[in-house]
């Protein structure tokens, strides 16, 4: 697998660094093969998100939802069960881990498993302190006045 490399970008930028690492953690981290469990990601509006799994077979005490540095992490883990003979297998019962990086400000709110379907909501709240500010022109009388500069002749009078 080709890399591409970033060292460009690190040098002539300040503050990306989430985002270098997160296109860099994108291409080099090895993809899940398999699929599985398969999985949608929906905008509900301007500020919310779900995040459905498809996790039939696995009880809500069998799954693991955890939120650290900006990384949702969902793991199934679903113990063995050989109680009798299989002539076909085609429901996969077996432990799972899928990650999904979370923006800035995307905080999860709730989970709800729900006829084998695990629903993951997230909120994107930006900060009061972070969100555009509108500044007013002020039009009173109290405003700043700019005075010309006086000339040299100006200064040569009033030393007369």
């Amino acid at each position: 697998m080709n890399s591409i490399d970033l060292t460009p970008l690190y040098r002539s930028s300040i503050g990306f660094d989430r985002l270098a690492s997160l296109i860099d953690s994108a291409l080099t981290t090895e993809t899940n093969i398999n699929g599985y469990p398969p999985y949608n990601i929906e905008m509900l509006n301007e500020n919310r998100y779900a995040i459905t799994l498809a996790v039939a077979g696995f009880s809500e005490q069998e799954i693991d939802i955890q939120v650290e540095k900006n990384v949702l992490t969902v793991r199934g883990n679903k113990a063995e069960k050989t109680t009798g003979k299989f002539l076909h297998r085609g429901i996969a019962n077996r432990t799972f881990e899928r990650k999904f990086n979370l923006a800035d400000y995307v905080e999860v709110t709730e989970a709800d498993l729900n006829h084998g379907l695990l629903t993951i909501g997230l909120v994107k709240e930006i900060p009061e302190a972070m969100k555009p500010k509108t500044i007013a022109i002020n039009s009173n009388s109290k405003a700043i006045q700019h005075k010309p500069d006086e000339t040299t002749e100006d200064k040569r009078d009033k030393v007369a």
